[in-house]
């Protein structure tokens, strides 16, 4: 599903017109990159956190030149969806089968 179809199904389902959700929908996500850029993890209650993951240092290898490289120490976004959505997930995964 793409930002424009997520946009689409809200605007349907609530009667809103699709230039307000969709200014929501965009603010929604910069709200979200920007407590993260800050190192402020978001949690939304039902549907799961966005947080950071801190990844070490870690030694990769180029085998075409058969040299080593470094990776430095980062932090990367990532999501965690609470117990509801996997529930739910896994569930519509058993009604499809």
């Amino acid at each position: 599903m793409t930002k424009a179809e997520i946009v689409n199904e809200i605007a349907k389902s609530t009667g809103v017109e699709k230039t307000a959700v969709q200014s929501v929908v965009e603010s929604f996500m910069e709200s979200v990159k920007d407590s993260l850029v800050k190192g402020e993890p978001v949690y939304l209650r039902g549907f799961g956190s966005f947080i950071i993951k801190h990844r070490a240092t870690k030694a990769a290898r180029n085998i075409t030149k058969n040299t080593t490289l470094t990776i430095p120490a980062h932090d990367i976004p990532a999501f965690k969806p609470a117990k509801v959505f996997v529930g739910a997930v896994k569930e519509g995964k058993k009604k499809k089968k």
